[in-house]
């Protein structure tokens, strides 16, 4: 349907949006291509035109595509104070979840070599119980994704903490390695359901020309995780019995995000959907549109786990077995090896900060392309140094782009969800593609204890350089073709979307209503022919 052209008919939210007036300069263009050779060839050529393609709808409902000029960078004290008390509430809970989520995770990864000491097994057999762990996240991330999108981000996302917590606690009093193993895979499940309700708790209400900054800020939270436990290695020493301390700490920080979720209100954007006139929802009606959602947008569900296992490959490869590289191959002190790593972490904040910041200027796939790119050619300098000042430096600038690339992932798995599905469909698109991914940390060790290069100290040593090197730049490269040859749909509004089902229940009301009407009519008629015989 033709969009009717004033300006005065275009229907955005009064209190997010800019007036018409500041809106950039726009002509239209063909509309976003349906299906996947037509959906390359159009992303293709969108990513060496400047102006972006954006569908935009006004009151009537009627849409039109038009090439925006994107608009200009601002002043992020500026993007940060429109963000309301309440916006800002729900932003840093769905932070430190995301953190205290990261931490938990970490806790393991960066202890490896402890671990190993303590079941008196290889390295390899330890990182079984990570594989495990994102394997199963999948299934967590269905489960309270789905819960989310119905029942609301609240309680999902508490019941996910505490029990977090308590995992970490299992983990502890495991006395065998078959415990561990079994204690991690069911921290798996609770663990897959916190990101996808984190990030549409923090940013379904963000203004939409601040989305990229708060993405890029939000999915650091995930490296603040790791700092955190780095720091916390760091401080209980490299003795074998201290992996403990960290997990007691991992558990009480788990469990005090959930407490503290208690005591806030459900998310706004939620309640307004669900308090805007809408039909209850039921189970059957919820999960209809489920599959409804399923068969129209198959193609973007492949998409998006397609991105999100090449992205979980990318951070995995990189980071969980540095410390392990910086402990054999490098042979550092724990001191001097965990320094490593939360420098490496820090550029991790700062490049996923500043990235996501960007992409609201440059559109989320350049971003996304560029800092791939960078990122490999960095690698040389990432592996070969000795000394522990290069390693660090060089750490610290391989992972400002690797996580700056994974910055702009949370607003963009969110601009190309469905938007009823906005909880569920990141939380389930990012953890399928971290269980397709979930061996990397495994194959990445398993190569390096079997193969081996000359140590600093002359003697041979696993290869866990070259290993790391090769691997990253293979996914790098795979990251910047997917995100090319990806769709964009950067300035998607969803911010009056109902809830998943509403629709169908509305329909289902307005067919009830009908045929009670109808009914009502052949009843009335009936007694009106009644009283005219009489």
């Amino acid at each position: 349907m033709p969009l009717r052209r004033p300006s005065s008919l275009f229907s955005y939210p009064t209190r997010r949006q800019s007036s018409t007036a500041d809106m950039a300069s726009y002509n239209d263009a063909e509309p976003i291509a349906r299906g996947t050779i037509p959906t390359i060839k159009q992303s293709w050529r969108d990513l060496f035109r400047w102006r972006q393609r954006v569908t935009i709808t006004n009151e009537y409902g009627e849409t039109a595509t038009e090439w925006q000029s994107p608009e200009p960078l601002k002043n992020p004290i500026s993007l940060f104070m429109q963000l309301s008390p309440r916006d800002w509430l729900f932003f840093v809970v769905g932070f430190l979840a995301w953190t205290a989520d990261a931490f938990d995770f970490h806790a393991l990864s960066i202890q490896t070599v402890k671990l190993a000491k303590y079941y008196d097994t290889s390295k390899t057999n330890i990182t079984t119980a990570i594989t495990l762990t994102l394997l199963l996240r999948s299934v967590g991330a269905a489960f309270f994704g789905l819960a989310g999108d119905k029942f609301g981000r609240k309680w999902p996302m508490v019941v996910n903490m505490i029990v977090l917590g308590l995992l970490q606690i299992a983990t502890i009093y495991s006395s065998t390695f078959q415990q561990f193993l079994a204690v991690r895979s069911l921290f798996g499940l609770f663990m897959g359901g916190v990101y996808g309700n984190a990030i549409a708790m923090a940013l379904e209400n963000c203004p939409v020309n601040a989305r990229g900054l708060m993405s890029g800020i939000l999915q650091q939270g995930y490296s603040f995780g790791y700092v955190l436990a780095a720091c916390a290695n760091l401080g209980v020493g490299g003795a074998t019995e201290t992996w403990k301390t960290v997990f007691w700490i991992a558990a009480g920080f788990s469990i005090a995000v959930g407490l503290v979720r208690i005591c806030f209100p459900e998310s706004q954007q939620f309640l307004q959907a669900k308090g805007s006139g809408k039909p209850k929802v039921t189970p059957v009606a919820f999960w209809h549109e489920t599959q409804l959602m399923l068969a129209k947008e198959w193609r973007m569900c492949v998409y998006c786990i397609i991105l999100m296992t090449w992205f979980n490959y990318y951070s995995h490869t990189s980071q969980d077995s540095y410390t392990t590289f910086l402990l054999t191959q490098k042979e550092f002190k724990n001191a001097a090896a965990s320094r490593g790593s939360i420098l490496m972490k820090v550029g991790a904040c700062v490049g996923g900060t500043c990235i996501g910041y960007l992409s609201q200027f440059v559109g989320r796939r350049r971003a996304m392309v560029g800092a791939a790119l960078i990122s490999a050619c960095l690698i040389p300098a990432w592996i070969l140094p000795t000394s522990e000042q290069s390693l660090s430096a060089s750490g610290f600038f391989m992972q400002f782009f690797v996580q700056g690339a994974w910055g702009v992932i949370p607003i963009h798995l969110n601009e190309l969800s469905p938007p009823a599905f906005r909880s569920s469909f990141p939380g389930i698109t990012y953890q399928l593609g971290n269980m397709i991914s979930s061996p990397s940390a495994q194959i990445v060790n398993a190569i390096a204890e079997s193969h081996f290069v000359t140590g600093v100290s002359g003697d041979r040593v696993e290869a866990y350089g070259p290993t790391m090197g090769i691997a990253t730049a293979i996914i790098a490269l795979g990251i910047a073709v997917t995100a090319a040859l990806g769709p964009e749909k950067k300035g998607s509004r969803f911010e009056t979307t109902a809830p998943a089902g509403a629709e169908v229940a509305a329909e289902k009301q307005a067919n009830d209503s009908e045929a009670a009407s109808d009914s009502d009519g052949r009843l009335e008629k009936g007694v009106e022919t009644k009283v005219e015989r009489v």
